[in-house]
């Protein structure tokens, strides 16, 4: 992650998350997260004008929730983020300290 998400994004060392810092804007090794930039700038910011930062924030909720809950992935069999998400915990709940279903969607929640 680059030092601005870093600061903006504190991770609490008492879920035992190690925090990797990656070189910003670098494709190859950040291939997954830049194009998940580039797919929320395109279905966003140059799509529509937003008169505030909370329509923007409302925006990208909505948009999020879609993605998460709706959109089926190639690369996940089908299914949706979620949907492999809580397969991931149903087979090896261990890797997980607070049960997903438990934790509200929406942005940094």
């Amino acid at each position: 992650m680059s030092v601005t998400v870093a600061a903006w994004c504190p991770v609490p060392a008492s879920q035992g998350i190690e925090r990797r810092l990656t070189k910003p804007n670098h494709p190859r090794a950040n291939a997954q997260i830049e194009r998940m930039n580039r797919t929320l700038k395109e279905t966003t910011v140059t799509r529509y004008h937003y008169n505030t930062h909370r329509q923007l924030e409302d925006h990208l909720a909505a948009f999020l929730n879609a993605y998460n809950f709706a959109r089926r992935l190639k690369i996940l069999p089908g299914l949706t983020p979620y949907e492999a998400f809580c397969n991931v915990w149903a087979h090896e709940p261990d890797r997980f300290k607070p049960e997903p279903i438990r934790l509200p969607s929406g942005l940094n929640t």
